[in-house]
């Protein structure tokens, strides 16, 4: 496969950054952003610093930098990252992340990484969330890739061999590292599991030995957790209505309203997990396993330290409790802790008039679902 298709998925260059530039500046959706974000006197200091950028790093440290911050501080009552130490600035990882908002989760990584003088990944993203040339031009410029999901088979199998091949060159060159979510979707229920396909498709491109080509990823399951699960009240709905109706339609602009609510919703606490090398992990596997029996046993090693990682709130601990008819964790949250939540799981009938019973089990379960896959550990 030659190189120069990767353009169809590959991040903005520093050129294509200093082109990209004015176009955000210009765009309608960019002084709402702004308004939001900042008050006058930053906005202007901010666009200064952004018409300033002249390549990547500058791109991320003058403009992305103080977004998120900024949306952190709104939105949030305290953000934490653990794990950061353990990283060495000379390897480059495949961050594999469980996958709770569609923008937030690399975003923080991102943001803990280059205020602990780390380069920030490059971010793996679905080519349905390329909604217009603005959000385009800022995944871009910061180093998203692009994945193509649709297609016949033959075009899906093509942009899976392009896609691990290029994610495996820029693992291999130690430039940055990579950020992938471990399925092809934020999970709406509180489940967080590897899909065993995408690392079918990160070795598509690698070592014929299955597991040393899974060693040169470098893989480090990365575990975010929200004590307010962002969007919660659509990520409900999407399941009730997939139970209902045996599958999931999106409305229009659905992924839109998903970016733009996981930016504004207020998220309680947020912890990120950066979780140790599992290439000694990997090592131990038996080598009398069939292939797709060594890449299985690997997805559980994820899910493993995935759920071991995720950090447990008070919601958790509480919707624990009310599924279970117990009051075991009640040392760990409050009557405020109870109220907040069940004003969250109002919200859902405001949005979908259905079996209020069924999606008031469906909404303390996706807050009680990281706790059951803790103690199965």
């Amino acid at each position: 496969m030659q190189e120069d298709t990767f353009d169809l998925i590959r991040p903005y260059t520093d050129e294509e950054v200093r082109k990209a530039v004015p176009r955000i500046i210009s765009d309608p959706a960019y002084k709402p952003m702004m308004n939001f974000l900042f008050d006058e006197e930053q906005q202007v200091a901010v666009t200064e610093g952004l018409k300033n950028s002249s390549n990547v790093m500058e791109f991320q440290r003058n403009f992305t930098l103080p977004c998120i911050q900024t949306v952190v501080e709104k939105t949030s009552d305290k953000t934490s990252c653990t794990g950061l130490s353990s990283l060495d600035k000379d390897k480059s990882y495949l961050f594999i992340a469980n996958h709770r908002d569609i923008a937030l989760d690399s975003s923080i990584l991102g943001l803990h990484m280059i205020n602990n003088g780390l380069t920030p990944p490059s971010i793996a993203w679905g080519n349905n969330l390329e909604l217009s040339q603005f959000i385009v031009d800022l995944g871009k410029c910061n180093q998203m890739i692009t994945v193509f999901r649709d297609g016949s088979p033959k075009e899906i199998l093509r942009n899976s061999q392009r896609l691990s091949l290029y994610i495996n060159n820029v693992l291999a060159s130690r430039e940055r590292s990579v950020w992938i979510a471990q399925s092809k979707g934020r999970t709406k229920d509180g489940k967080d599991h590897v899909d065993a396909s995408i690392l079918k498709m990160l070795i598509l491109s690698g070592n014929k030995n299955v597991k040393q080509a899974l060693k040169n990823l470098n893989l480090i399951p990365v575990t975010i957790s929200y004590e307010l699960e962002p969007c919660g009240a659509m990520k409900v709905r999407e399941v009730f209505l997939s139970k209902q109706e045996g599958a999931y339609v999106k409305d229009e602009n659905e992924d839109l309203q998903s970016i733009l609510g996981g930016f504004m919703m207020h998220k309680g606490r947020i912890n990120v997990d950066i979780g140790r090398p599992i290439n000694n992990l990997i090592d131990e596997i038996d080598e009398s396993l069939t292939n797709n029996e060594i890449v299985s046993a690997v997805a559980s090693i994820i899910d493993s330290e995935t759920h071991q990682n995720y950090k447990l709130w008070p919601t958790n601990y509480l919707a624990y409790d009310y599924l279970e008819n117990t009051s075991e964790y009640s040392d760990y949250y409050d009557d405020n802790t109870k109220e907040q939540l069940e004003k969250r799981c109002q919200a859902i009938y405001e949005i979908i008039d259905d079996d209020k019973d069924t999606l008031r089990k469906l909404f303390y379960q996706m807050y009680a679902n990281p706790v059951y896959s803790k103690l199965k550990k």
